[in-house]
């Protein structure tokens, strides 16, 4: 707890993802107060022609309700 999933475009190389993953991790424990040791973290890359399917309408459209932070 908490398991936090990223989904974004391609094209971050596998160092940067996981220098982001390590830093979002690390600020979820600190601020949720969790153990490191429990909290993961998936990155899901997107391609840009599918992200409105995949992402906007089913994640952000239909679930207004479970969302704190949200781009404008």
């Amino acid at each position: 707890m908490p398991h936090i999933a990223v989904k974004l475009w391609p094209g971050r190389s596998e160092e940067e993802k996981r220098a982001f993953a390590r830093a979002v991790a690390d600020d979820a424990a600190r601020y949720l107060h969790a153990d490191k040791a429990w909290v993961s973290v998936s990155i899901e890359e997107i391609e840009p022609e599918a992200w409105d399917e995949t992402v906007v309408r089913p994640e952000i459209l239909e679930k207004p309700d479970i969302q704190y932070v949200r781009s404008e």
